[in-house]
């Protein structure tokens, strides 16, 4: 299922040229949406009751009885809500009247996802930036469309590629730059245990690869914002 497919109707026409790649995909069934959300949960329900048992939990104690269709219900239409095209964010943009010709830089994104190694969840932020090539997209659809992404079982690599080319896409324009610096739980709290490190992706598009523009960037995201 490809990216531009996916985002087709939600940004509406544009011209996927050659420089826009599409190799970034999440590794999903070309069924995962034959089942409704329901019957999903359902499935989930059941399996997650079989592993609580397995472990050897009392299934009929006040506290974990619900728990199966809570996960169950966390899975589908929550944390892992992104992984459905039709939860895909509106990404219309609208024309650079003020001819604003700068970098334009949204920091500090606020980033939820899950590793889909071990399942257990990465915490972070994320840094966007885009120079106008003519069309701009409203703040909070960038905002959006991270949680989008965000909202599957991820690895972080792909996450912050996948972030640059749904902006490349619907901007229309390769000068879009992606940073994240995140904390890892499968690495913090299982494993080495090592509750300090944490990982830098990054993902430079376009006029972002000349070194000027890339510095101007990083010291935009190292700039403290306190109100």
């Amino acid at each position: 299922m490809k990216i531009e497919n996916l985002l087709k109707d939600s940004i509406g026409d544009f011209d996927a040229d050659d420089h826009f790649s599409a190799t970034v995909e999440t590794p999903i069934r070309d069924d995962a949406f034959d089942l409704s959300d329901e019957e999903k949960m359902a499935r989930i329900e059941k399996d997650v009751a079989n592993i609580l048992d397995t472990l050897g939990m009392d299934m009929t104690d006040d506290s974990l009885s619900g728990t199966p269709r809570r996960v169950a219900k966390m899975f589908v239409q929550e944390i892992f809500g992104g992984l459905n095209p039709k939860n895909l964010p509106k990404l219309s943009t609208f024309e650079n009247k003020y001819e604003y010709g700068q970098m334009l830089v949204e920091k500090n994104i606020t980033l939820y996802s899950t590793c889909e190694h071990h399942l257990l969840p990465i915490v972070g932020k994320a840094h966007i930036a885009y120079i106008s090539k003519g069309n701009v997209i409203g703040l909070s659809k960038m905002n959006r469309i991270v949680d989008y992404y965000a909202r599957r079982p991820q690895v972080q690599e792909r996450l912050t590629r996948q972030i640059v080319q749904a902006l490349q896409l619907a901007l229309g324009t390769k000068d879009v730059a992606c940073v994240i610096d995140a904390k890892h739980l499968c690495v913090n709290s299982r494993g080495i245990r090592d509750v300090e490190s944490s990982t830098v992706t990054s993902e430079f598009g376009g006029s972002f690869n000349n070194l000027e523009v890339k510095q101007e960037f990083l010291d935009y995201i190292r700039l403290e914002t306190s109100f």
